[in-house]
């Protein structure tokens, strides 16, 4: 018989000491599986290139900010940036696209965030190679949307569903104008899943979304203070808009309908550079910093720079308190066997008078260590992704963040033959009073 049966064997003869030292073992394994799936959701969500552009054209303020907001919006926008600026970025000849981006506000049902964009965010790239696919139609009119899949799933939406807007987030006021769905993106594992993409126009159009012309104004003035010539431009179109807006009281205050550039706004603006060339995203993020007036962003450097500091951080803490409690566990099974050494000299003198060598009890004894650590790992690590795939759904309403049950870290890789050496370890003292049994004392005893 081979010393792993017999192992197995005086495993059984201990079966519930024995599944309740190896259950030690799986809990904690259980709880470090769990620690590294949503990690690793956490990882590739914000380490990933979650949109195929160079730059990210903003108001000067926190670049992670900035990030946040546009790519991930999770975080509320610094300021806004006048809308002749994205004409200004678009004529620049390193520029081959500039989409605009305007936030503010949120569904009244689910509050998920709200962006007004063009038909161009949706024909290039959301990342590199990877191109968006939906179901339904395209934006024609002022008030039509496209959702994302997340969108859809938790508030039961598809394309013809009306709903309507909450200004300025979820405590805010309700506009009046109702929007139909009238496409479902395909979920793409970005942020985009949870967005509603609105016609920039209709954005623009929606009561209360334009500020007062004289704020306008001053906002104009600061902005292109070393720029006469833009500056002389857009005073030329406020002064217009004004003659307009006397000669038609009527036009609701507050709306834009069909306003000029001057009065319009963008939250930020996602660019993308000549691909020949890729100075251009350097050297045009370096002007732009040099100003006064906006900021352009690597979208990977400040995600990088936050999950280095603060998330990575705090991964590796949650990793090392599971080791902890798995080091723990090891310790009970160490003490588990140890105590068991006692009552079980008579059966150690037994095998010995039968011809059992002295290193096949001491392997014995080490490969039960051994199987109880492997056995609790496999339990646990099957447990920990049967919990992740329970857990997934909720996780991905709550955070939005695409879960992978069965994604196997590099950590995982090496947790199974860690935990045979540890069971080496745990074994090797109870191991060595076994081989040191003396057969009369213990025949007699």
């Amino acid at each position: 018989m081979s010393l792993l049966r017999i192992a197995w064997k005086n495993i059984l003869q201990r079966r519930v000491a024995s599944l309740l030292t190896s259950l030690s073992i799986g809990l904690g394994v259980m709880l470090m599986v769990l620690v590294l799936v949503i990690a690793g959701a956490v990882e590739t969500a914000f380490t990933q290139r979650s949109i195929g552009y160079d730059l990210i054209v903003g108001p000067k303020g926190s670049d992670l900010q900035l990030v946040l907001s546009a790519v991930y919006r999770v975080q509320p926008p610094i300021e806004n940036l006048p809308y002749m600026y994205l004409e200004q970025i678009r004529a620049d000849r390193r520029v081959i696209s500039a989409v605009p981006l305007a936030f503010g506000d949120v569904t009244q049902q689910g509050s998920f965030p709200i962006v007004g964009t063009t038909p161009e965010f949706f024909e290039n790239d959301y990342m590199p190679g990877r191109k968006f696919r939906f179901r339904g139609g395209r934006i024609d009119s002022l008030f039509d949307a496209i959702i994302g899949a997340e969108v859809a799933r938790t508030n039961g939406w598809d394309v013809g569903t009306q709903f309507s807007i909450l200004h300025g987030g979820a405590q805010g006021s309700l506009h009046d104008e109702l929007f139909t769905v009238v496409a479902v993106l395909e979920p793409t594992g970005t942020a985009n899943d949870r967005t509603v993409f609105l016609n920039l126009q209709g954005f623009y159009a929606i009561e209360g979304h334009e500020k007062p012309i004289d704020e306008v104004e001053k906002r104009l003035r600061d902005f292109y203070a070393a720029d006469p010539q833009r500056l002389t431009s857009a005073m030329q179109q406020l002064e217009q808009y004004r003659v307009r807006q006397a000669a038609n009281p009527s036009i609701p205050e507050g709306q834009a309908m069909d306003s000029p550039p001057a009065m319009q706004e963008v939250t930020a603006i996602l660019v993308k550079t000549r691909p020949a060339t890729p100075f251009d995203a350097i050297s045009l993020s370096s002007e732009l910093q040099k100003g006064f007036q906006a900021m352009a962003v690597n979208p990977i450097r400040p995600i990088q720079r936050f999950m280095a500091s603060v998330v990575g951080n705090i991964q590796k803490a949650l990793v090392v308190l599971t080791a902890i409690i798995i080091l723990v566990s090891g310790v009970g099974i160490f003490v588990s066997i140890y105590n068991s050494m006692v009552d079980r000299r008579r059966e150690i003198g037994v095998m010995r008078a039968l011809g059992a060598a002295r290193h096949h009890v001491f392997g014995i004894i080490l490969a039960e260590a051994s199987l109880l650590c492997l056995g609790g790992a496999v339990g646990g690590w099957l447990a920990g992704h049967a919990l992740a795939i329970i857990a997934s759904p909720w996780v991905i309403q709550q955070t939005g963040l695409l879960i992978d049950p069965w994604a196997i870290s590099a950590v995982e890789a090496i947790l199974f033959p860690a935990l045979g050496l540890l069971g080496v370890l745990v074994g090797f003292l109870p191991a060595l009073t076994a081989y040191r049994t003396d057969v009369a004392e213990a025949l007699s005893s």
